[in-house]
């Protein structure tokens, strides 16, 4: 937020908001806020907070030179064709509009992934093409940026190791759902008690608190005039 410093009366895309805690926040500083996602249940929520939410695939932007900024957290990383998500935001800025945002850097959650291709493998399932996330270096991330006509203004990746509210199974259940499809449903407990093994010793504190090993990307660059 500090990175976009928003002004009253910008108007602004929250490119995968989620159930809008953070455009909430950006409609309180007085700005105009559109909020896309592409979940129906996480746009719902946002909806509930009288936020003009809408479902959109990022990566299929349909907005035409009509916002002075472009905000993501944690949204960004789930996209797999970054190229496509960057030249929608280029079409949806305004000339010397702001892309802002922070996804999963390289080497996120690298120790969670590694265990549950480590459980696949054990079960004869190639697991190491099933993540579904993009975790980019500073390097490549630059350069789609610069690709896609943007200037650079700022990018670091940033370690973030992360405690977890409840334990490191319930994190699997939320967001490794594509390993555990493919897991027969009956073998899926199992599954994730194994990958649970293979992580505590990394992962678990001596307080039995569970921590994510998060890296995070966080960028600032501008459409020129």
């Amino acid at each position: 937020m500090e990175l976009l410093a928003p002004k009253p009366g910008e108007r602004i895309l929250d490119l995968g908001c989620g159930d809008g805690a953070l455009t909430e926040k950006l409609v309180a500083v007085g700005c105009h806020v559109v909020g896309v996602d592409s979940s129906e249940a996480q746009v719902e929520a946002a909806q509930r907070r009288h936020l003009d939410a809408r479902v959109m695939d990022g990566e299929r932007l349909t907005f035409h030179h009509e916002f002075d900024a472009v905000f993501s957290n944690a949204a960004l990383h789930w996209m797999r064709d970054p190229d496509a998500v960057i030249a929608g935001v280029w079409g949806a800025l305004k000339p010397g509009g702001r892309f802002v945002g922070e996804l999963g850097g390289y080497r996120c959650v690298e120790k969670i992934r590694t265990a549950l291709v480590e459980a696949l493998h054990r079960r004869r399932i190639n697991g190491k093409a099933i993540a579904p996330w993009y975790f980019p270096t500073v390097r490549a991330y630059s350069a789609r940026l610069r690709n896609g006509g943007f200037q650079l203004n700022y990018m670091a990746l940033i370690p973030r190791p992360t405690p977890l509210p409840g334990d490191i199974a319930e994190w699997l259940e939320t967001f490794a759902g594509s390993f555990l499809s493919r897991v027969p449903p009956e073998e899926r407990n199992a599954y994730i008690a194994e990958v649970r093994d293979l992580l505590r010793p990394q992962l678990c504190d001596a307080r039995g608190v569970w921590i994510a090993d998060y890296t995070r990307l966080r960028f600032s660059a501008t459409k020129p005039f």
